[in-house]
């Protein structure tokens, strides 16, 4: 279904000028650059079927259903501002395609200019890599995923929407050191810590984006007599996103709440707080911290990976408040 064969490009593009318009009444999209890169994107192309919840279990919907008010459907759900499941292996998600708003943050947040490389880990549908490669031209954007048939779908997504950044299949924990160095390194899936392999393949002064705990940290990369270091806070905005798949790290840490009251252990902050400290604060002591610190958002936290170790801190990387992280071995 290349762009002169879809049958969809004038309801899919009025479809996607409303979902534009959503975007920019919900705060992001300010950059006129990122509001021209999501108003050409085709993003029915990248999602042509992806899964709804059914009375059975996933249902499918697909842009070649002979039922017309299903597929209508599925073109309404193609342009909504909510993440669609698009892989499914035995009965878990493996990709998806992310909310458009948050998409849309995130690249905002990335600060990417003219003449910027980026790598991207988590290539899914292909969608996030068209709106790069929209912004900067092919040739800058790199997007990597370790499942073979994830790269192949979105290859193929993109060359029919008209976009052919290098797209590789590979452990994206292990990044592409032969494609970088990078300027900006943008993540689609949840770490369990920062591989430490992607330092070394950006540039100083490069920032890193990613889903850790159930936020979304920011990373400032640097340059010290010792390799690079980097360092960031978490953004005020809450991020759910598959786990990261590969070689690097143990798998992403499922906080245990036993003690703490009901209404405490639902409340999303104290979980992205015990989500992040893993096992080195039990339920009781993270409600105590919690408490004390009143309730502090996410953008108090932050990371930071220096000298072969890693850890997660409050207010300060040096203050009474630290957390360590599982570094990789990569």
């Amino acid at each position: 279904m290349g762009p002169h064969l879809d049958q969809f490009a004038e309801a899919g593009a009025e479809a996607r000028r409303a979902m534009v318009r959503g975007i920019v009444e919900g705060g992001a999209l300010e950059n006129p650059a990122w509001r021209a890169a999501f108003e050409a994107v085709p993003r029915h192309l990248f999602v042509p079927y992806y899964y709804v919840t059914g009375t059975s279990g996933p249902a499918r919907l697909w842009c070649e259903d002979p039922d017309p008010a299903r597929q209508a459907q599925w073109l309404h759900g193609a342009y909504a501002d909510g993440a669609l499941a698009t892989r499914i292996r035995d009965g878990e998600l493996v990709s998806s395609s992310s909310q458009p708003s948050l998409m849309a943050r995130m690249l905002e947040e990335l600060d990417i200019r003219d003449g910027h490389t980026v790598l991207e880990i988590g290539a899914g549908t292909g969608y996030n890599a068209a709106l790069l490669a929209h912004r900067l031209g092919d040739d800058a954007v790199t997007t990597m995923d370790l499942d073979p048939e994830i790269t192949e779908s979105a290859r193929n997504h993109l060359s029919a929407a008209g976009y052919h950044p290098a797209v590789i299949t590979g452990d994206g924990a292990r990044g592409c050191p032969e494609r970088g160095p990078y300027d900006r390194i943008i993540v689609t899936c949840t770490l369990p810590s920062v591989p430490q392999a992607w330092l070394a393949q950006c540039r100083p002064g490069a920032r890193i984006l990613a889903p850790f705990a159930t936020g979304l940290i920011l990373l400032r990369v640097q340059a010290s007599p010792h390799g690079p270091y980097a360092e960031g806070r978490f953004l005020h905005t809450p991020a759910y996103f598959v786990p990261l798949r590969g070689s690097a790290p143990p798998p992403v840490r499922h906080p245990h709440t036993g003690g703490v009251p009901r209404r405490v252990a639902e409340n999303e902050l104290f979980r992205f707080l015990l989500t992040l400290t893993g096992t080195t604060l039990d339920p009781r002591e993270a409600l105590s911290l919690w408490q004390r610190e009143k309730r502090p958002e996410r953008e108090r936290f932050g990371i930071t990976v220096r000298d072969g170790r890693q850890w997660a801190w409050l207010d300060d990387p040096e203050g009474p408040y630290a957390w360590p992280l599982i570094a990789d071995c990569l």
